[in-house]
């Protein structure tokens, strides 16, 4: 299609060919998006905010400062399997997941909980290269089968940690509905209805 062409096959979102022509003008009012949020022109920079960006900071930098403060509590010689990484790692995917359900669908909604504590704390205390350097340490003084157990149970660790994680938050928002229910009952008949 071609931008001199008119009718209403012009106003299609197909690519437009650049012609000698000059752009028309973008039109004023409401823009015509069938209802849904607008898409934003803005660079990806600016839409971020400051605050949010210093939680992330701020939560990276407690979460790599606990695990390294829990690598040195608890080392792990080399050529043994490295437990304070793989205890780091399910617990962290563990505190995951039951954060998002908790933030998701329980909590008011926060602009700062999110990001402080998923992605800059919990981000920066899990780690996925010291789990591979481990396993590299592991594979290069011949323990192969510490190392596949290193990566195959941490896989299967961590995927058990979350679900438990999930499972838990759920609960405790079935609990919170639960709760609720019972309170409304109870102003709506009276304290002796449970």
């Amino acid at each position: 299609m071609r931008a001199d062409e008119s009718g209403p096959e012009s106003e299609s979102r197909e690519p437009t060919y650049i012609s000698d022509a000059e752009p028309e003008p973008e039109p004023r009012g409401e823009p015509e998006t069938g209802g849904g949020p607008t898409p934003s022109r803005e660079p990806f920079r600016s839409r971020l905010r400051k605050g949010v960006l210093a939680a992330v900071a701020f939560g990276g930098v407690l979460g790599g400062s606990a695990r390294y403060v829990l690598g040195l509590a608890f080392p792990t010689s080399r050529g043994t399997f490295p437990l304070t990484t793989f205890a780091i790692n399910v617990s962290g995917a563990f505190l995951l997941a039951l954060l998002l359900v908790y933030v998701l669908e329980i909590w008011p909604p926060t602009r700062y909980v999110r990001p402080f504590a998923g992605v800059g704390f919990l981000g920066a205390f899990t780690t996925f290269s010291t789990w591979m350097v481990d396993t590299d340490h592991l594979l290069g003084h011949g323990h192969y089968a510490v190392a596949a157990f290193n990566v195959f149970g941490s896989l299967f660790a961590g995927l058990a940690a979350t679900a438990l994680g999930l499972a838990i938050g759920r609960m405790a928002l079935a609990r919170r509905v639960r709760l609720a229910a019972r309170r409304s009952r109870a102003r709506r008949y009276g304290w002796w209805v449970r």
